[in-house]
């Protein structure tokens, strides 16, 4: 196998699309790691494996389950990999990232609510 393994990509891209969300820098990850932010980018980008107990770490600070970094990744289906693939590039674009904080500013339930189903209504019109 050459390159990073798929696995690692898929965590690596699932650390950074939760730092990102979260507004946190590499380096302030790196530093509440006890790591320097290069060892940050190298997990983010798969090419350095991250380890269980570093992950349980950095699942501790991003406040999200382990689980949470291998949502989405299918090993028995590249088709699903590719999608997975493609859907992470898109939610990891700051226009996603800007809309998914925005959206979770808005305290009322209700009208969080209201703001999704008008989003998704405007798609089935675009579609």
């Amino acid at each position: 196998m050459s390159g990073p393994d798929p696995v690692d990509v898929h965590v690596g891209s699932r650390v950074r699309l939760r730092r990102t969300v979260l507004g946190m820098s590499q380096e302030r990850l790196a530093d509440q790691l006890g790591i320097t932010f290069q060892q940050v980018q190298k997990y983010e980008n798969g090419s350095n494996r991250i380890g269980a107990s570093r992950l349980y770490m950095i699942a501790t600070i991003l406040n999200v389950s382990v689980e949470y970094f291998y949502e989405g990744y299918k090993s028995d289906a590249l088709e699903v990999n590719e999608e997975v693939s493609e859907f992470d590039r898109q939610l990891n674009k700051r226009e996603s990232i800007d809309l998914i904080r925005a959206y979770y500013s808005i305290a009322d339930d209700k009208v969080r609510k209201k703001v999704l189903d008008l989003v998704k209504s405007m798609a089935k019109t675009a579609a």
